[in-house]
């Protein structure tokens, strides 16, 4: 038997990729069941509009039974660096990852449990540490 070939390696390296995509999409298309789900479906979502490190914000608001938000969502932590114009840019970028997200998928059991109840959300990272 010789060594299996480089097409080989390519079209398994290909079907592993369509099946690990195909397995996210079939995720996020499927409601969260659990607050577990829920959390990881509003993560996977916020990823894709990443933040700039250096600010943070945690945003409180609550949710209805069908996903969507409830009222206003309020600010209750924030460390901003930057001039004003970069502070107000990332409170956009932030406020707008969010709208993006929502309404999450839910299912109605879910939808029953997390109805009037609130959450909270971090974005933003701390910058790394330099070493001296």
């Amino acid at each position: 038997m010789g060594r299996p070939s480089r097409r080989l390696y390519r079209g398994a390296a290909a079907a592993a990729a369509l099946i690990a995509a195909t397995v996210a999409v079939a995720q996020e298309a499927s409601p969260a069941n659990t607050l577990i789900e829920l959390r990881r479906q509003f993560e996977n979502c916020l990823s894709r509009a990443p933040l700039p490190t250096g600010s943070r914000v945690t945003i409180v608001f609550m949710m209805k039974r069908d996903g969507s938000i409830f009222g206003k969502p309020r600010i209750t932590y924030s460390h901003l660096e930057g001039d004003a114009e970069a502070r107000r840019r990332f409170l956009d970028d932030a406020e707008r990852a969010v709208d993006s997200c929502l309404p999450l998928k839910v299912t109605p059991a879910l939808g029953a449990a997390i109805a009037g109840r609130m959450f909270s959300i971090t974005l933003g990272r701390e910058k790394p540490e330099t070493g001296a």
